[in-house]
């Protein structure tokens, strides 16, 4: 399983990943953190993003999706990383740690944790 972090999952759904990446991401069943999805709102709300997330493709996407819901572990972990970053970030990060899932990132904050697994 691969933990996508928002970043990473607009540029899977655009066609935008490198191929480093896109290796890595068609191999393995895809994963979110639930925040991933409010952060998705929040960036088409803004129009950063031109996602259509009542369209039939994306909620077809989203099923092949394993979305991780915050747990407590996952909020306590949150505050206790090794790095600090926004909130959500910090979220998806201890998803990772809590669930023991390699995180795709290109975030470099995020990147620079010892703590982490990583994907890449």
């Amino acid at each position: 399983m691969l933990n996508l972090d928002t970043h990473i999952l607009v540029l899977f759904l655009e066609g935008e990943l490198n191929p480093a990446e896109h290796r890595c991401a068609i191999r393995q069943e895809l994963a979110i953190s639930d925040i991933v999805l409010w952060e998705l709102a929040k960036l088409v709300q803004m129009r950063r993003v031109a996602l259509d997330l009542d369209g039939a493709s994306f909620r077809s996407f989203l099923q092949t999706l394993t979305v991780l819901p915050v747990t407590l572990e996952i909020a306590r972990q949150s505050t206790q990383l090794d790095f600090s970053s926004d909130p959500a970030d910090e979220i998806i990060a201890a998803t990772s740690i809590i669930e023991k899932i390699p995180l795709l990132t290109r975030d470099r904050i995020i990147r620079k944790s010892r703590m982490v697994p990583l994907a890449l």
